[in-house]
């Protein structure tokens, strides 16, 4: 599509042509609007007068229009730039569909100059579509002459078409979004479905060898049996457990009871836990004594830091993890760091999202869950969560809590 043509005539050779030639061009180049809006009105100023210019844009629920962009420029920085930003003209222009030219009255004529405030409002029309308008303002002098009136038309439907490419690129991003999330769901599927049927497939093996009347088991065979079956059941209830909290998070009904609690208890718990769980992990923690009392939920405080450190049991078994926490006046941090092999760039972003697994080791079991739940219980908490790695060197978990300014020394000894 070709935009309304420019009488050459009304140009100069120079920087009036070169001007126009640079609208065109930043148009098919600008990625960003506001700042492609900012060069257009820049160059616009060069080969026609204005003080001011607003963008109004379609409101699609109510089919109004709405300020969306506004600029003073040159004589427009002036008192009459504050008091008016030509949206009468702005409207007429989106309601008809054509060039509105309005003239208001300013006031009395001081020093026999009359004082007038000129707007011109040009429709903005997108493959056919009226989707907002653009209203340039003079305050006082000339009105805008036929030529300049052809030149802000020319700029209008530039204008026209950086806001379509905006929209298409929108919904290029919201497509490969929408592709993106379709196929991580279907990733998610199909290891859901894996990772309900190994538990299973443990659970019902060792039953039925238990229940095996041709066969009669020693004391210790047994309890090696009901150990393994006792630790799938854990295993595909906490997977279970993870499936229910994510879907709590997605519909925002997850609970959460904050009290007050200091994390070394909390700490010192999931370390034993995991030590015991999973003995050739060795954890070698890093924290002051004098941590300060928060407001957390330290059941899902743990959940996080078992998360954690799962995952560095995962990806770097048999290496050592290391918990470091420090604390000031505004926040406490935490981070579980591991010597194993790293995660590369183009996984970091990503691994805080609903069902994300890096494709280190196929065999290496989880649902994608666990880092994004641990993202939605710390921002719940008012903290922030990351991640930095360096391939062959190991990946550090982090997060952080808000220390809240309670007054509660007369119970210290409740949280130490």
């Amino acid at each position: 599509m070709t935009g309304p043509l420019i009488p050459t005539e009304s140009l100069t050779y120079g920087t009036e042509l070169n001007a126009v030639y640079a609208i065109a061009r930043i148009v098919a180049e600008t990625f960003d609007t506001d700042a492609g809006l900012d060069a257009i009105f820049r160059l616009a100023r060069t080969i026609f007068i204005f003080d001011t210019v607003a963008l109004y844009l379609e409101n699609e629920e109510s089919h109004e229009i709405e300020p969306s962009y506004a600029r003073a420029l040159g004589r427009g920085r002036s008192r009459g730039a504050d008091l008016d930003w030509g949206e009468p003209a702005a409207e007429e222009a989106f309601r008809s569909g054509q060039t509105v030219l309005r003239q208001e009255d300013a006031g009395p004529i001081v020093k026999g100059r009359e004082r007038r405030r000129d707007f011109l409002g040009l429709p903005l029309l997108v493959s056919g579509r009226c989707v907002g308008s653009l209203a340039f303002g003079r305050f006082g002098g000339p009105s805008f002459p036929s030529e300049h009136i052809q030149l802000a038309e020319f700029v209008a439907w530039h204008v026209g078409q950086l806001l379509e490419n905006r929209r298409l690129s929108r919904r290029i991003a919201s497509l490969e979004a929408q592709r993106e999330l379709t196929r991580m769901q279907d990733d998610f599927i199909s290891t859901i479905s894996h990772e309900l049927r190994t538990p299973l497939g443990f659970i019902k093996g060792y039953v039925t060898t238990l229940l095996r009347e041709d066969t009669e088991w020693d004391k210790t065979s047994r309890d090696d049996f009901l150990k393994i079956i006792d630790d799938e059941a854990d295993r595909l209830s906490e997977l279970i457990d993870n499936l229910l909290d994510s879907s709590r998070l997605e519909s925002g009904t997850l609970s959460m009871t904050f009290e007050p609690a200091r994390l070394g208890p909390v700490v010192r718990a999931m370390v034993q836990r995991v030590e015991g769980a999973t003995p050739e992990i060795e954890v070698i923690t890093e924290m002051p004594d004098d941590l300060p009392i928060l407001e957390i939920d330290s059941t899902r405080i743990a959940q996080v830091l078992d998360n954690f450190l799962t995952n560095a049991s995962k990806y770097a078994p048999g290496a050592k993890v290391y918990i470091k926490i420090d604390a000031d006046d505004e926040r406490v941090r935490v981070e579980v760091q591991d010597e194993g092999p790293g995660i590369t760039q183009e996984h970091l972003s990503h691994l805080f999202a609903r069902f994300y697994r890096v494709p280190i080791n196929a065999a290496t079991r989880g649902t994608g869950l666990g880092l994004y739940i641990s993202r939605k219980i710390i921002d719940a908490h008012g903290g922030e969560i990351g991640v930095e790695s360096i391939v062959g060197e190991g990946t550090s978990f982090f997060f952080t809590l808000p220390v809240n300014t309670i007054n509660i020394e007369e119970q210290e000894g409740e949280y130490v």
